[in-house]
């Protein structure tokens, strides 16, 4: 009898997923496990790792006293759908960092966070339109797939849909501004203060920093109009700086998400903000025509929220982000070393917790539009090649952990220089 070969799990997954994917990566390597700053495929190839769940593993992967934490809590159970003391005990931990933080509702995803917080501010103003910057990214609902990455953008004030079955009304209820353009938006602010509900901005969009006086800007003219500041912290969030990209960056929003750091690599998410915005969860305070339900089966999920208080309780420690910032600005100047010794042309864009490569002839990138002169041909390339050197990475940043060490600084410079050396053969 003919034997037959068993299917492989990129074939298995070609066949159940679509695009054979989750939908995250676009490279089909297959992640066995991970621990500390590196990870390995199911066909042992050893990397280290840059990508970090897309972030979530800021003290890096299998940290032990996350995973103890969080094998004692599946000891006393996996959820409850009330009340339970880790989720408390991290809100409190938030509202104590966080400058804007008074009170804290969870929730699972970055998505769902983003998409409550612009909820929130249109119950709390009253008035039905957001005003988002081109490129930022807020989530995957309706409302922040309006200009994520438009590859015409548009020179007025007018969302565009970026997804196919968005209702076309979505697009009136958003509009955009180019972000680090204050004063294109106090224009736009200024137009539409009778109709804006609340303003949502990446305190660092994507890889962006924020300019000299931006976020100030949009914080005076927000506050003259009582108009809430959103600030999405779901990057940023424990990563910038314990309290965040408003610490960080010194300015104070009315509401903030956050997500990935606090989860500790599960699935948490959070909206928080000034008690009398975040009231309008609370039907009492608020009435029936003011209240905002929400509701989440895994909402303030205690595995999770027990990750996130053994991972901020690490992060809180003296020397943490020290620790980060000296291990990303050593990969910072490794790489543009490394570019600029092999000839390439490229500006490294970010804060050393993320950044990147952008393969440009421009003198600097300061918004969306800057991004699109980006050789994305070449990125790939140069991606494709520090993976094949040992390097893992998303196609858009490097994100630095705090298990990251000065063996995976070295073996990662060495990946650099080979892999520019690939894109010029």
């Amino acid at each position: 009898m003919p034997t037959t070969t068993a299917p492989s799990l990129a074939e298995i997954a070609d066949r159940v997923l679509p695009a054979g994917s989750f939908g995250n990566m676009s490279d089909k390597t297959i992640i066995r496990e991970g621990r500390a700053g590196r990870v390995w495929d199911t066909e042992g190839r050893e990397y280290v790792d840059y990508l970090l769940g897309s972030g979530p593993m800021l003290v890096g992967h299998a940290h032990p006293e996350v995973n103890a934490a969080v094998i004692e809590q599946v000891g006393r159970g996996s959820t409850f759908f009330a009340n339970n003391e880790p989720g408390i005990r991290l809100a409190a931990e938030i509202v104590d960092a966080v400058p804007c933080a008074e009170q804290v509702r969870f929730a699972s995803t970055g998505t769902e966070a983003d998409a409550y917080a612009m909820r929130l501010a249109r119950a709390f103003r009253g008035r039905p339109k957001i005003l988002k910057f081109e490129g930022g990214y807020h989530g995957m609902s309706d409302y922040g797939l309006m200009s994520l990455w438009p590859s015409r953008p548009g020179n007025s004030e007018h969302a565009m849909a970026d997804s196919a079955g968005i209702p076309e009304s979505v697009q009136a209820e958003m509009l955009v501004a180019p972000f680090n353009d204050l004063a294109a938006a106090e224009q736009i602010i200024h137009a539409h203060r009778d109709e804006l509900g609340g303003v949502i901005v990446e305190p660092m969009q994507r890889l962006i920093p924020p300019s000299p006086g931006f976020l100030q800007g949009l914080r005076a003219i927000t506050a003259e109009y009582g108009i809430p500041l959103i600030f999405d912290e779901v990057v940023t969030g424990f990563r910038l700086s314990y309290g965040g990209g408003q610490t960080y960056y010194g300015v104070t929003p009315d509401i903030c998400t956050l997500g990935k750091v606090i989860g500790g690599g599960y699935p948490l998410s959070a909206i928080a903000g000034r008690a009398d915005i975040m009231a309008h969860f609370d039907q009492a305070k608020v009435g029936a025509a003011g209240f905002m339900p929400q509701i989440g089966t895994l909402s303030g999920n205690p595995i999770a929220s027990a990750a996130g208080l053994a991972t901020l309780a690490i992060l809180k420690r003296e020397g943490a982000y020290e620790r980060i910032f000296a291990t990303g600005r050593a990969l910072m100047s490794g790489l543009e070393r490394s570019l600029k010794a092999s000839g390439l042309t490229a500006l490294i864009v970010g804060e050393p917790v993320m950044f990147d490569a952008m393969f440009t002839n421009r003198d600097k990138v300061t918004d969306y539009r800057g991004t699109l002169d980006v050789d994305k041909v070449r990125s790939r390339r140069f991606n494709a090649g520090l993976r094949e050197h040992g390097v893992f990475k998303s196609e858009s940043k490097f994100y630095v952990s705090h298990a990251h060490d000065a063996v995976d600084v070295e073996q990662s410079i060495a990946a650099f220089e080979a892999a520019a050396a690939m894109i010029l053969d």
